[in-house]
């Protein structure tokens, strides 16, 4: 029997003053915007499931956020605990791939059983191991979040997902959506209200898919970055509209630089809201 699932998204940072060009390719003449940065918690059935998990700023993670210009930070721990969520209380983390801000805390919750697509672990661990003049395809991985996932795998906890798979979990399901890295992968979760998509970064804005407001209206744009094809970004993009039968306010877009108004907001904690989907 499939799990309905209770829904919410977790803002946990915000990048001051980001290229849009960094997100949705051509828009050069856009005025740079505050990025969100967030994850999905899904609960339901006794598990309590993270669809990726955040960064923390420490180590390499406060590194990356100098780096990338992310000054607005709240732990993904202390989001988490609003919710009245511990990090033992985790059953399951679905990483929709492996970008320090997506799977940046996977060690601290040390009862989480943590799923990721074969390709995407195994290709990062090719292009680190490629000479430093290839070093631009990891500027977005923490090599200790890849060590984390390793160790996990020592533990049991690690399931190599090879491609698509219905529920994955009772009521979550993964597709292989390539293009952003090698092994991008978004989820969908079965809710009272119907069916959403997770998207990880298969997108990035909403404009990704509509091609609104840079020259290329009603016709999907690639994403500013990213280390696979324009190709398969388009079709990635293509499978996620499908999975929610074309209904673009069923795709949850963690970058949501209008900061979901779809959805209510039921907490704040230092400006970063937690929004319930379903």
């Amino acid at each position: 029997m499939s799990t309905v699932w209770t829904v919410h998204v977790i803002e946990y940072a915000r990048a001051s003053r980001q290229p849009m060009a960094s997100l949705v390719w051509g828009t050069f003449s856009d005025p740079p915007i505050d990025t969100p940065f967030s994850f999905v918690l899904a609960q339901g059935a006794g598990r309590t499931v993270l669809c990726d998990c955040g960064f923390m700023k420490q180590g390499n993670g406060a590194d990356f956020a100098i780096k990338f210009g992310i000054p607005d930070w709240v732990s993904p721990l202390r989001m988490l605990n609003r919710m009245s969520i511990e990090p033992t209380d985790v059953t399951d983390i679905v990483l929709s791939h492996a970008h320090f801000d997506h799977a940046g805390s996977i060690d601290q919750f040390p009862n989480a059983q943590i799923y990721l697509q074969k390709a995407e672990m195994l290709s990062w661990i090719e292009a680190f191991a490629l000479p430093p003049r290839f070093s631009i395809l990891t500027d977005v991985v923490d090599p200790d979040d890849i060590r984390s996932a390793l160790e996990a795998s020592f533990e049991h906890r690690l399931t190599l997902v090879d491609g698509d798979r219905d529920d994955l979990l009772p009521g979550l399901s993964v597709r292989l959506a390539k293009g952003h890295t090698m092994g991008q992968q978004f989820i969908t979760l079965e809710t009272a209200t119907g069916r959403y998509a997770v998207a990880g970064d298969c997108i990035y804005s909403s404009r990704n898919l509509t091609g609104a407001g840079c020259g290329h209206q009603h016709r999907y744009v690639p994403l500013g970055a990213g280390i696979g094809s324009a190709w398969d970004q388009l079709l990635s993009f293509d499978c996620l509209e499908q999975s929610v039968d074309g209904d673009r306010s069923r795709i949850i877009i963690l970058h949501d630089e209008s900061r979901w108004p779809d959805f209510e907001r039921v907490h704040e904690v230092e400006g970063m809201g937690i929004y319930k989907v379903a």
